[in-house]
């Protein structure tokens, strides 16, 4: 598994900049795409994937402790489509 610190470290490696400067722009990345994503729209990587949100209806479940029956509510939640090279890569 990597860990945000191996992440930027191996783009600051990949780009040939520093540590501080790929940090600053992996988390640019990672504002732009939570803030896309946070007004219901998609953000979709060409070969990579898209990220989109979902909504989840309103369901009933059951507290594992006290076997009764709870309402859960209805809730947005975020989803990542892996693309067609991605999938290709992993194989």
């Amino acid at each position: 598994m990597a860990t945000k610190a191996e992440l930027v470290s191996a783009i600051a490696e990949m780009a040939g900049t520093s540590k501080k400067d790929a940090e600053a722009v992996l988390q640019a990345f990672l504002d732009v795409v939570t803030k896309t994503l946070s007004k219901g729209e998609d953000v979709t990587l060409a070969g990579f994937g898209s990220f989109s949100v979902t909504q989840r209806q309103a369901r009933e479940g059951v507290n594992p402790r006290t076997l009764e029956k709870i309402k859960i509510a209805a809730t947005k939640t975020p989803k990542f489509k892996a693309g067609k090279k991605l999938k290709e890569a992993v194989k």
